[in-house]
C-alpha cells in the first residue's frame, strides 16, 4: 500500500509504505532492519566544581511553589525535596541516572526526515530541536547495563516536541523491539508523550498499530517488556505500546490516559473522580502494577531484570 504526499509536484516520486516510512519508486530504499548498529559507549561526563552562580541558582517547584537550589534538585534527580513533585527530565539525564556508567551504546537508526503534509516550518523546527536537545528525534534508544544486567532501553524525551510520536519515533520504538528480540534481551521503555504528531497527519496514527504489532511479536517470542510511564503519557502513545508491557510501573503523580480530563468531562457531561488518570488512581484500579519513585527506579528495574535473568538465559 502506498500513500502519496500531499501538495507535491508531479515529478516528485516520494511515497510511503503502509508503516509510514518513505519509499522511492525509482530505487528501493535500504532496509534499516538488516543489521544492528550500535554507537561507541557514551563517555561518562567529568564532574566539575560548580561555579558561584550555580551555587546560588534556584528553581521554583511547580507544585508547592517553594524555591529550591538547582544543585539540590539535580542531586535529588529533579524531585522536589519539599513535596515530592517529580519534575520532567531530559532523555539523556534519565539514561545517565539509570544505566551503569560507560555502558550505554546508542542504537543508530538513520531515518530520513519527511513532511507528508508540507507543514509550514516543520523541518526548521525539527532542526532547531536536534541542535538544542542533542537528540535526532523524540526517543533515545540503545543497549546498556543496569547493575550489571544488560537490556535494550528506550527513553522518550518530552523536550523534543512533547515526545510526540511521528514516523521516525514509531520506527525507532519498533526497532527497539526487534533489536531486543534479536539479542534476546529484556526491553525497558520510558514513555513521556503528548500523543501522535499532528504535523504528520494520519501517518503518525499508523505508528500505533505498528508499535503494537512489534510489542505483540516480541511477547510471542518470550521477550520481557517493562513499561515505565512518566508524566505525561497520553494520546496515541498511551493507546499503543506504552500500555502493553508485561510489567507496568509509573512515577508518582504521572498523568496517564488518552484524552485529557477536561475533554472527557465535556464529552460525558459528568464530573470525574478525584485523581482520575493519575498514576495512583490507575494503580488502585489495576492498570499500573507499581508506583516507583525516581530515586528507586534503578534498583527496582535491576530487581526485575535479576528475577527474570534465568528465563532470559534459558
Amino acid at each position: 500500500m502506498k500513500f502519496k504526499l500531499f501538495g507535491r509536484k508531479k515529478d516528485d516520486d516520494v511515497s510511503f509504505d503502509d508503516t509510514g516510512l518513505p519509499i522511492s519508486e525509482k530505487k528501493d530504499s535500504e532496509d534499516v532492519k538488516q543489521e544492528i548498529v550500535l554507537e561507541e559507549p557514551a563517555q561518562v561526563p567529568e564532574e566539575k566544581e560548580p561555579t558561584e552562580e550555580e551555587k546560588i541558582e534556584v528553581m521554583e517547584c511547580s507544585k508547592c511553589k517553594e524555591s529550591i537550589p538547582v544543585l539540590e534538585m539535580k542531586k535529588n534527580l529533579y524531585v522536589c525535596p519539599k513535596c515530592g513533585k517529580h519534575h520532567s527530565i531530559s532523555a539523556e539525564r534519565r539514561i545517565r541516572g539509570l544505566v551503569d556508567p560507560g555502558t550505554f551504546r546508542r542504537l543508530k537508526i538513520e531515518i530520513p526526515f519527511v513532511n507528508p503534509l508540507d507543514y509550514p516550518e516543520y523541518e526548521e523546527k525539527i532542526t532547531k530541536l536536534q541542535k538544542k536537545t542533542g537528540l535526532d528525534e523524540a526517543v533515545l534508544a540503545g543497549v546498556g547495563e543496569i547493575e550489571g544486567y544488560k537490556a535494550v532501553i528506550a527513553v522518550m524525551g518530552s523536550e523534543f516536541l512533547m515526545g510526540s510520536m511521528g514516523i521516525a519515533v514509531g520506527e525507532k520504538i519498533t526497532r527497539t523491539f526487534e533489536v531486543a528480540d534479536k539479542l534476546k534481551l529484556p526491553l525497558i521503555i520510558f514513555t513521556a508523550s503528548g500523543g501522535a504528531r499532528m504535523q504528520e497527519g494520519i501517518l503518525s496514527l499508523m505508528q500505533m498499530a505498528k508499535t503494537s504489532a512489534a510489542a505483540e511479536k516480541f511477547s510471542e517470542h518470550g521477550g520481557l517488556y517493562v513499561a515505565c510511564l512518566t508524566h505525561p503519557t497520553t494520546g496515541g502513545v498511551s493507546a499503543s505500546f506504552a500500555t502493553l508491557g508485561d510489567i507496568t510501573i509509573a512515577e508518582p503523580g504521572a498523568l496517564i490516559g488518552f484524552a485529557g480530563p477536561r475533554v472527557i468531562e465535556q464529552t460525558i457531561g459528568q464530573k470525574l473522580p478525584e485523581g482520575f488518570q493519575r498514576a495512583e488512581y490507575l494503580e488502585k484500579h489495576g492498570f499500573v502494577d507499581k508506583i516507583v519513585k525516581r530515586q528507586d527506579m534503578r534498583d527496582t528495574i535491576a530487581c526485575i531484570l535479576r528475577l527474570h535473568e534465568k528465563r532470559r538465559k534459558a
